[in-house]
């Protein structure tokens, strides 16, 4: 795992601020009712949405607010309409980066993720440009001094789990996406708390960066986390290990 996806979970970890808690929210509600809409509202037959709750409740987003995006997506509430694109391009220093959009703007979406990678030293690429350098995988992080690595390790490898890693004081589950919602739902059964949980595209190799890169490849990261049509950022960027973006 990389240096920048350690970074952005401790900072993740330290107590998401209000703000961000409520943009995440937004993000959850969104990816579950697209789930409902496709596939029905029951999780049980129907495993995009089984996922969307198991990543939405490992954020302890309340049930109610699950409940409502259930409905929202099945039309109980007035249907949701989005629609899923995947953007492709290149930060600054030649890292690689895959966004994932959920919208109901095509236009808006498009328009806004270009501004972003150009006025933050970025360029878009065409589709499959960067994609073929990222694995999607099940990631499941923790708190290293909340949880017992050993435990986790042994629940994790008997549910399904890949690999274990314990890094930067976080421990980082890794899965087959096929056998993320079992490992998941061990781990939960057992009460630990998760600082993120999802099935994201893991870079098979990363490209090391110094400081003044890293400030500019995280200010373009941030920048496409905060647009509300944007789902995921995925890079390639492996961070100094003293990066501190406030420096």
């Amino acid at each position: 795992m990389s240096g920048h996806s350690k970074w952005s979970t401790i900072k993740h970890a330290k107590g998401i601020a209000d703000a961000k808690r409520g943009q995440l929210f937004t993000k959850f509600i969104k990816e579950i009712s697209i789930a409902a809409k496709m596939g029905g509202g029951d999780p049980n037959a129907n495993p995009r949405l089984r996922t969307a709750i198991l990543k939405a409740r490992a954020a302890s987003m309340p049930k109610d607010n699950i409940e409502r995006a259930i409905k929202k997506g099945t039309g109980e509430t007035g249907a949701a309409s989005y629609e899923e694109l995947v953007y492709e391009g290149y930060a600054p220093g030649g890292v690689a980066v895959l966004v994932e959009v959920l919208t109901d703007n095509k236009n808006r979406a498009a328009a806004n993720v270009r501004n972003f990678f150009t006025k933050n030293g970025g360029n878009l690429g065409t589709t499959g440009s960067v994609s073929r350098m990222f694995d999607r995988k099940g990631v499941i992080e923790y708190d290293a001094e909340k949880v017992s690595e050993d435990e986790v390790m042994e629940i994790a490898l008997e549910a399904g789990a890949e690999d274990i890693v314990n890094e930067d004081g976080v421990v980082t589950v890794t899965t087959d996406p096929s056998s993320f919602d079992a490992v998941l739902e061990a781990l939960q059964a057992k009460n630990f708390e998760s600082l993120s949980a999802g099935i994201n595209m893991v870079p098979q190799a990363y490209v090391s960066v110094d400081a003044e890169t890293a400030k500019k490849v995280q200010k373009l990261v941030d920048k496409l986390e905060e647009d509300e049509d944007v789902q995921n950022v995925y890079t390639t960027a492996e961070y100094p290990e003293d990066f501190d973006p406030e420096a």
